[in-house]
Formats: structure tokens, C-alpha cells, sequence
């Protein structure tokens, strides 16, 4: 694997890699030719177990009966640290302890309560800096530099991009006829992986963006990775100032498109998960939903959609009924 460059052969070896220790996607039928990935009842709480998994297993290797794991050098005593606007820190911390090495986990002071509530409950050092991700993950990449930790990554890694695709795979084994994968884009991890395992098998890929966080719309059409302005309801979790390049390389592809959603579909397409299939989900797995009911994509007839809904680390208290 080169550095940022990953292939379905990469995707590969991330499901053998954690083959059996992630739950295998569900997989429910919304429509004649409509489908949601229920990545959302993940460990964690979204697809990024899978990832985080992937990385701990291949830097740590994995902790035995006795709590111990192979070696690592001295990084195993300063563990693993990450900037997360919450779930990529969940995962991560989950994935530690399978390894039996600490997290730290760099949030921005905006991240929801229940997130770093869940953070702290997996045993996370839990550091609020900032009111961005950038700013959180500055102060993650200090802190490696300062303490000999491993750095991982919320989206832009290809261990952590490849066990996101492993998704792909499953969602092909459970409906072998789907042709396209609708998924929500923040710095791109998923996408960019989704988008590997995709290729192989000729199927299309829909990477679906907040209108106010459109990171990878913005390197489309400049050609590179460039920094934006940050402002949207699913910012906790979509909320990355740049897209990460192997994302960008995907979406450059004959196989991949990139749309954008307004806040007001994301939100509507949140509802109505609840209100018509009792699936609770944050903005974030509502916005790959939200291309759909707001037309920003219209599948041709012929086509078989899947959408991911990648996760469901949310307050669902403005979820009741409306009188």
C-alpha cells in the first residue's frame, strides 16, 4: 500500500484483518429498488470501527487473553491519538482497548455532550481544544510529536479508508443487485473507500455533501484540496475543513459523482427515518438520504440504490411526535 493510495486489494486484507470482530451490515429493503446499509447499528455507533480496527490490529496487533497484544515499541506505552469531532474518537477508543493501549482523543469544544459522553465511558483521554476539527487536530499532532503516540486519523488514512470499505463487500453479499452506493462525505474516509471496493465490482458511488460543508465540491472544482468554511447542522460528524486527497482521487473517477444537500432536506430526511421507519440517525447519515428525497440526485430507472446511513451518535430528543 503507498502512502494515501488505496486499492480493493487494500480493502481486502482490512476484512480479513478484522473479519469477525465488526458487525456484519444489515441490510433493509425501503423502496422497490431503494436499500439502507444500517452501518449505524455498528460498534460505536457508525462505520468507523471498522477503520479504527483496521489501524490498532495492523500498528498494535491484538490483545490477547491476558490483556497483552505483540510488540509495538515504545509507542504502545503512548498508545494511539486522534482529532474527532466525536464518532472517528469513539471508534478509535473502542479499537484501543481491543488492543489494550490508551486513546487520546482531541475533540472541538463544540462536539456533542453525548459524544464525548460515550468517549469518556470507553476509557478516552478526552481533550476539548477548539471550536473546529482543524484546531482539534493541531493540537493531536502536537501532542504526538511531544509524547511518542501513534497518530491515527479520522478520515484521511488509508488503513482507516480501506476498513471502511469492508462495508461494501457485505452490502454486494446481502443484495447482489444493487448498482449504486449513495454516502455522506465529511473528510472523506468513507467515500474514498467505499469508492475502492466499488470499482471492483462496477458499481457507482454517490458522495453527498452539507451545502455548508462542502469540502469535496470545493477541491472538484479547484482541481486540489482546498480549505472551507465550516456551517452545518451535521457539522459534528461532516465537518472537515478539507477533503483528504485519496478522496479527491476517487471522485475524479468515471464511477463516482459528488452532490450537495441543503440543512433543511438533511433535517427532513432525519425525521422522516423516524417517523417512517423508526431509525434514529444523525445529520450526517441523513444527508446521503437527503440527496434522494430532494432530487440533488435522481437515480436512472434501471438502477438499485443502497444508501448507507453510517451512523447514530445523536440526541434523539427532538425526534418526538409532532402534535
Amino acid at each position: 500500500m503507498l502512502a494515501g493510495v488505496i486499492s480493493n486489494d487494500d480493502v481486502s486484507a482490512a476484512a480479513d484483518r478484522i473479519a469477525g470482530r465488526v458487525r456484519p451490515v444489515a441490510v433493509a429493503d425501503a423502496g422497490p429498488r431503494l436499500h439502507l446499509a444500517l452501518e449505524h447499528l455498528q460498534h460505536t455507533g457508525t462505520f468507523k470501527a471498522r477503520g479504527a480496527l483496521n489501524f490498532t490490529t495492523a500498528t498494535f496487533g491484538r490483545a490477547g487473553a491476558d490483556g497483552t497484544a505483540g510488540p509495538a515499541g515504545a509507542a504502545r506505552t503512548a498508545g494511539v491519538a486522534l482529532a474527532s469531532g466525536g464518532n472517528a474518537g469513539l471508534a478509535c477508543a473502542w479499537a484501543a482497548g481491543q488492543a489494550g493501549v490508551r486513546a487520546t482523543v482531541f475533540v472541538p469544544t463544540t462536539a456533542p455532550a453525548v459524544k464525548v459522553r460515550r468517549l469518556r465511558a470507553l476509557g478516552a483521554d478526552v481533550r476539548p481544544v477548539g471550536a473546529e476539527y482543524a484546531e482539534a487536530a493541531a493540537a493531536a499532532a502536537a501532542f504526538c510529536a511531544a509524547t511518542g503516540a501513534v497518530a491515527s486519523h479520522a478520515y484521511d488514512h488509508p488503513l482507516i479508508s480501506a476498513g471502511a470499505g469492508t462495508l461494501v463487500a457485505e452490502v454486494l453479499a446481502a443484495r447482489p443487485g444493487v448498482t449504486t452506493l449513495v454516502v455522506a462525505v465529511g473528510g472523506g474516509g468513507l467515500f474514498a473507500g467505499v469508492c475502492a471496493a466499488a470499482a471492483a465490482h462496477g458499481v457507482r458511488v454517490v458522495g453527498v455533501e452539507p451545502e455548508g460543508s462542502r469540502a469535496l465540491a470545493a477541491a472538484l472544482a479547484a482541481g486540489r484540496p482546498v480549505d472551507v468554511t465550516v456551517d452545518s447542522v451535521a457539522a459534528d460528524s461532516l465537518g472537515a475543513r478539507r477533503i483528504a486527497v485519496e478522496a479527491l482521487r476517487w471522485a475524479q473517477r468515471d464511477h463516482a459523482r459528488a452532490v450537495t444537500v441543503p440543512d433543511a432536506a438533511i433535517t427532513t430526511a432525519r425525521r422522516r427515518l423516524w417517523e417512517e421507519h423508526r431509525l434514529v440517525v444523525e445529520h450526517g447519515a441523513a444527508t446521503a438520504v437527503a440527496a434522494l428525497d430532494s432530487g440533488a440526485y435522481r437515480p436512472e430507472p434501471a438502477e438499485r440504490v443502497c444508501v448507507v446511513l453510517c451512523g447514530a451518535n445523536t440526541d434523539p430528543a427532538d425526534l418526538g411526535e409532532r402534535g
